[in-house]
């Protein structure tokens, strides 16, 4: 009786764990790899953290968050054409706040008094508002998606999935770009003119006339 033949692999920078082999052989041992794979990740991303704080290049917020990192899995079971079966787990990581200065002091406004200007009414509108703030009142090229959750907690907003937020603004909306690291964006010249011009939304109001339609003296 032969082995059946299993391929085991990990993509730890992005969250990935693929198990391959017989549908069989896979659909036995899936609940036991799982937590394989959970335990080889934090191991691996916690080796890493000992690392970059050997050399003093961690954050300080990254340490306590470590098991926030870790939120629910998804799961895929792909059959191929020979009857094999390859279940891919895609660990959803949750980013941390990263602390930036949102303060006001003399030469700039504080986050929450530009947030209360411009009042933005969605996600969309108010990520774009943090972007904006950290690019031109803080002088970065490239804001960090750690900084705009830190920018929900500065005004006492329900933070959303950021990544997604900040992925739509820039495929459907144009007003953020691509940072030059995976988890950064860039004000685009559409979203500084939108910040800068069109915030806050004017109100839209109708008056409703009333017409007095005289009668003939009868």
């Amino acid at each position: 009786m032969s082995i059946p033949e299993a391929k085991f692999k990990i993509n730890v920078k992005e969250g990935i764990v693929e198990l391959e082999g017989n549908m069989n052989f896979v659909d036995k041992h899936l609940d036991k790899f799982e937590e394989i794979f959970k335990s080889a990740i934090r191991d691996t991303i916690a080796q890493g953290i000992e690392h970059n704080l050997a050399n003093k290049n961690a954050s300080p917020l990254l340490g306590s968050n470590i098991e926030k990192g870790f939120g629910t899995s998804t799961h895929q079971v792909i059959k191929t054409h020979n009857n094999n079966a390859k279940h891919i787990t895609k660990q959803s990581l949750t980013l941390p706040p990263i602390p930036v200065d949102l303060k006001a002091n003399g030469n700039k406004i504080g986050l929450r008094e530009f947030y209360a200007e411009k009042k933005p009414v969605n996600h969309y509108e108010k990520t774009l508002v943090f972007v904006y703030y950290i690019t031109k009142f803080n002088r970065q090229a490239e804001v960090k998606y750690g900084e705009i959750l830190s920018c929900y907690e500065e005004v006492d907003e329900k933070k959303p999935s950021i990544t997604d937020i900040v992925k739509n603004s820039i495929r459907y909306k144009g007003w953020l770009e691509q940072g030059s690291d995976k988890f950064t964006t860039r004000l685009t010249i559409s979203g500084e003119n939108l910040v800068k011009f069109d915030l806050p939304q004017q109100k839209k109001t109708t008056i409703e006339q009333s017409t007095t339609v005289p009668f003939p003296n009868g």
